[in-house]
């Protein structure tokens, strides 16, 4: 007669001993806010990363964007020739004077609309704030046909206000300049709301504190006021500096195509024009290459300067 036995009683294994279980505990929590921030991490690196190396590896070669043409590898031959173009440079030119005009409309005047906004009463706020950010709310496309419409030499609006009669958007004096009161026209109501929340972050006991002491409404927003808010004026100087040149693209291309005589060409639209009007993929490869590390560069410093400001304020 057999008689089966239990086999002995295997010892636990390392992993599933009371003393390994609380450390396993603590990695499974540790681990929880990277689950989180992985499917924004994996489009990150879909749609920023791997198009970014895709560029670089693009921009040592040349390419005219045709399938049954192969790429020849040229090394850093595309960044020479750019270097040596006039038009590169005169482009970056036009791109510091686009951002110096946009400062105004997204820093300065948002400021003063924002510390007006203040003296309106909650109602007629909503309101006011309201009407300001609705140019934001145009689709550039749209804005520009207005524009065009408004600028029209003979029969626009602006030209029978002012009895000019010039070709505001095909005059190489004024092309430019109208470009950039567009744009600021549309960006206006968004800095606004941008300076309004940051002046809504301040403690109001700031103030009441400076008036105790005697201080008036002008010292208070010179000393106090001004100084807690420059990491949000910090942040409009950024935004400027990033995205204006690329929201300026569908109103130079609507209005000017880059014209006349490429006054209103900025880098961005440059880069467009190499790849897609030129067909030389690799040079215009090679411009977006150097424009990501120029203004990665500025992103940095003013990033840096406003925690060091923000530190400051703390």
């Amino acid at each position: 007669m057999f008689v089966l036995e239990a086999p002995p009683a295997q010892p636990d294994s390392p992993s599933a001993t009371p003393a390994s279980r609380p450390r396993l505990r603590r990695a499974g929590r540790a681990a929880v806010p990277y689950l989180y921030l992985l499917p924004a991490l994996a489009f990150l690196v879909v749609w920023t990363y791997r198009p970014l190396v895709q560029a670089v590896e693009l921009s040592m070669y040349s390419w005219n964007l045709l399938p049954t043409s192969p790429a020849e590898p040229v090394g850093t031959a595309n960044y020479r020739r750019l270097l040596e173009l006039p038009s590169f440079r005169d482009s970056l030119v036009r791109t510091a004077v686009l951002i110096g005009g946009l400062l105004p409309f997204t820093v300065l005047l948002p400021l003063a609309l924002a510390l007006l906004g203040r003296r309106v009463g909650a109602r007629a706020r909503t309101v006011y704030q309201a009407l300001i950010f609705t140019p934001f709310l145009v689709a550039p496309v749209a804005a520009a046909a207005v524009w065009r419409w408004l600028l029209h030499p003979g029969g626009g609006a602006v030209d029978r206000l002012l009895g000019s009669g010039r070709n505001w958007v095909y005059d190489a004096t004024t092309a430019h300049p109208v470009i950039i009161a567009i744009t600021g026209w549309q960006l206006l109501g968004f800095a606004t709301l941008v300076v309004a929340a940051g002046l809504a972050g301040i403690n109001p006991d700031y103030d009441e504190a400076a008036r105790v002491d005697g201080a008036s409404s002008g010292q208070i927003r010179r000393w106090i006021t001004l100084p807690l808010l420059t990491p949000t004026l910090l942040f409009l100087v950024l935004t400027t500096v990033l995205l204006t040149p690329t929201l300026t693209f569908p109103l130079i291309d609507a209005m000017t195509q880059g014209g006349p005589a490429q006054a209103t060409t900025n880098v961005y639209y440059l880069l467009w024009d190499y790849a897609f009007h030129s067909f030389d993929a690799g040079l215009g490869a090679a411009a977006g290459v150097l424009l990501f590390g120029g203004f990665a560069v500025i992103a940095g410093v003013l990033v840096r300067l406003s925690e060091k400001v923000s530190f400051h304020d703390d």
